[in-house]
């Protein structure tokens, strides 16, 4: 038993060190290509929650005690549930992958852990619905991503007292962040082994131990060892992309960048001080209205138009778009959200090439909008009318071979200067959501 206990020890450390100076396995770094390639998810807050009606973050805002909260355990029941039709929706919506809420900061499970007894197996449902999701998925050839808090406001062991949040859950114990831990593990094990191949484990909750953003000190009050954490998810599955949205540069063993609310290089939400890697593949995520849970008074609901400025502005600062739905508490999706994403996935299937497949950065976000390239194809993306009868590429130096309106065999002139390349054309009437301009290079 001691020579076990020895070689365990020595087996973590190797795996610890292994993870400092990590290396991503060819299976990691061909999935992060074609996560880029895929360009656009389905985010999907949903769980217990949704029952109240006033978005996931109802415990904490509402200052529900934990024992007022469980009550709810008994009312969840989402009837409607039927997982095949959120991914076919997000199919004809042009997304090409889901990230599904397994535990949100309520500490809610959705799905069937052996770890907790808070969990959606305990609720009249009854099912395991994570696992009819990842089935839905598989059928359909749609990526299935996971996002798992890191902190809790149902749980004793998680250090509550340094959190900025969860302080009036009635706990009144002394959180023990090994158990809290050893409990993340397990349930990330069980994630990783039970429900197929996973293309991403999206993490949120750092930014609990840590000052607010913009802070010059965002140190976080505890370690959260995720040289442990990280080093178990790729043992796991090598293939498996981590993602942290601590609102902070990339930490070592993360596989890609995140935005909360903002394009990359953006910060009208307040959260994204950091600066976009040009390292990892980037993620931005935004809602369909102001809300992230389902909120049954939220009616901002983003036009079919802004979706896809959204995911034009995105792909040309080479980054993807994980936009989100709040399923209300039967399980559906409310026709607000299908209606506006059905619509938008019309834009790209006539569209869709200048979006799928391409990297960004080809230019600098322009006042007239942004630029995507695949291959020796450069996509002019007009979101809005420019100022002038004509555009300015600044610095341009590719070699043109012709200019285009997308879709068309409409010729554009255009003429290349010492300041860039002038391209000369005629915004058209009406309410345009995207008008793309294709140029050929030689």
């Amino acid at each position: 038993m001691k020579n076990l206990i020895l070689l365990a020890a020595l087996c973590s450390v190797l795996s610890a060190s292994a993870q400092t100076s990590y290396q991503p396995a060819p299976e990691n770094l061909a999935a992060r290509q074609t996560f880029q390639d895929n360009k656009y998810g389905l985010f999907i807050h949903w769980g217990l929650s949704s029952v109240l009606g006033d978005g996931e973050w109802v415990m904490n805002n509402r200052r529900i005690k934990i024992e007022d909260y469980k009550r709810y355990q008994r009312v969840f029941n989402p009837v409607d549930y039927d997982p095949e039709q959120w991914v076919l929706m997000a199919k004809a919506a042009g997304m090409k992958y889901i990230v599904f809420i397994t535990r949100h900061h309520d500490g809610f499970s959705n799905w069937d852990t052996r770890f907790s007894n808070w969990k959606i197996t305990n609720t009249p449902y009854g099912k395991d619905a994570l696992k009819m999701l990842a089935e839905a998925c598989r059928k359909h050839d749609i990526k299935l991503g996971l996002y798992y808090s890191t902190l809790d406001w149902f749980r004793d062991d998680y250090p509550w007292e340094t959190g900025r949040t969860g302080q009036h859950s009635g706990r009144t114990g002394k959180g023990n962040y090994a158990s809290y831990l050893q409990f993340m593990k397990n349930q990330l094990t069980e994630l990783l082994t039970n429900y197929g191949p996973i293309m991403s484990i999206w993490f949120d909750g750092h930014w609990d131990q840590t000052n607010v953003e913009g802070n010059k000190d965002r140190a976080s009050r505890i370690d959260w060892k995720y040289d442990e954490i990280y080093g178990l998810i790729h043992k796991l599955q090598p293939g498996c992309m981590i993602g942290n949205n601590h609102h902070l540069d990339p930490i070592t063993g993360e596989d890609f960048q995140m935005f909360e609310r903002d394009l990359p290089g953006e910060n009208k939400a307040g959260f994204s001080f950091q600066q976009p890697t040009d390292a990892l593949p980037i993620e931005t995520c935004e809602t369909l209205n102001n809300s992230w849970g389902y909120n049954v008074t939220d009616r901002n609901y983003k036009t079919v138009k802004q979706v896809i400025h959204w995911l034009a502005g995105a792909a040309g600062r080479n980054a993807n778009l994980l936009l989100n739905v709040g399923p209300m508490p039967n399980g559906q999706i409310q026709p607000e959200f299908r209606d506006t994403l059905v619509a938008a996935g019309k834009w790209l299937q006539q569209n869709g090439s200048s979006i799928y497949g391409t990297r960004g950065k080809v230019l600098p976000p322009q006042s007239w909008g942004v630029a995507t390239q695949k291959g020796k194809t450069i996509y002019l993306h007009l979101l809005k009318k420019p100022e002038l009868p004509f555009l300015l590429l600044p610095e341009f130096n590719e070699n043109i071979a012709s200019v285009k309106v997308m879709g068309s065999q409409q010729a554009i002139q255009w003429n290349k200067v010492k300041e860039g390349v002038f391209i000369y054309h005629a915004f058209p009437a009406g309410d345009v959501i995207d008008h793309v301009i294709e140029i050929n290079l030689k």
